[in-house]
């Protein structure tokens, strides 16, 4: 990006750097003030380490597409979250660490010091009494799989007593379901590949699903139908950064500032669409009412 009034260039790297060190009080870039020995005394915070042993532990979910997917020949990884740990290890100027992770595992490997940081979490509130958020850096709305021959669009829409939908059983799909749509005939199914049998076997109309997962499972078994947002209102979960619990919020400030900047320029919203063709969903196959 170029300033017009002094002709002087900032790469997205350096914005990024200025806007973090602005956050903290800092005079420099994360980089150029890296510290190289822990402190004499006191409790090292998670950023001073990550400064002084250059390297950035991530807890990577295991086959977690469009999050974290890890080539089995290579090693390597792929996907959004890598390539959101990836801009913020290229602006603290160290190493990234891929530790093989859960979604329930990463919330222990935080609290055991195993890792520094976690994406793709959703915040709720039993998770909050462990571990600390970042702000939101996206939301997940709830849609709709169903024959090709069901236009609905809204939750009001939905709330038909001659509509079969499927759920997961005891799933924020299921609750949101029963309370929005009352009338119309809910089944809660005991797993995820129950639903989609139960879509393919025309046993039920339509299924709720968080907007990710539907399109992934659409793409993969175009018979069970069309996918379809819900609104009116649009409802859904976040998910943020995780990381340990600390008195020192230097590192909650600077993964703040990194998520409102990326946000607000649309930049994790791309990041997901890419992660999204690893499971074969390419732009044209996201509705353009999908917002993130």
């Amino acid at each position: 990006m170029k300033n017009t009034d002094t002709g002087f260039s900032l790469s997205r790297r350096q914005m990024t750097q200025a806007a973090v060190a602005s956050a903290l009080g800092l005079a420099l870039p994360a980089a150029a003030i890296a510290q190289t020995a822990a402190p004499a005394g006191g409790t090292e915070s998670t950023l001073e380490r990550v400064r002084r042993t250059k390297k950035l532990r991530i807890a990577a979910l295991v086959g977690e597409p469009p999050y974290f997917a890890k080539d089995p020949l290579t090693g390597v990884w792929h996907g959004a979250a890598v390539e959101m740990a990836k801009d913020i290890a290229t602006i603290l100027d160290v190493e990234l660490e891929m530790v093989d992770s859960t979604y329930g595992n990463s919330v222990i490997q935080l609290q055991t010091g195993k890792v520094d940081l976690a994406m793709a979490l959703t915040p709720t509130p039993q998770r909050a009494l462990s571990i600390d958020f970042s702000h939101p850096t996206y939301l997940h709305p709830y849609g709709l799989v169903s024959n090709k021959d069901i236009n609905v669009s809204t939750w009001e829409e939905l709330n038909q007593s001659d509509l079969k939908i499927a759920v997961d059983l005891g799933s924020t799909q299921e609750m949101l379901a029963r309370r929005l749509a009352p009338n119309a005939k809910i089944t809660a199914y005991a797993t995820r590949d129950d639903v989609m049998m139960a879509l393919q076997s025309k046993r039920v109309d339509c299924a709720v699903f968080a907007v990710l997962l539907g399109l992934t499972a659409v793409k993969k078994n175009p018979s069970i139908g069309k996918f379809s947002m819900l609104k009116e209102p649009v409802i859904g979960l976040t998910s943020a950064l995780a990381f340990s619990k600390e008195s020192n919020t230097d590192f909650a400030n600077f993964l703040n500032v990194w998520v409102d900047y990326n946000r607000s320029l649309g930049q994790i919203q791309e990041w997901i669409f890419d992660g999204l063709k690893l499971s074969g969903v390419e732009r044209n196959d996201i509705p353009s009412d999908v917002v993130f």
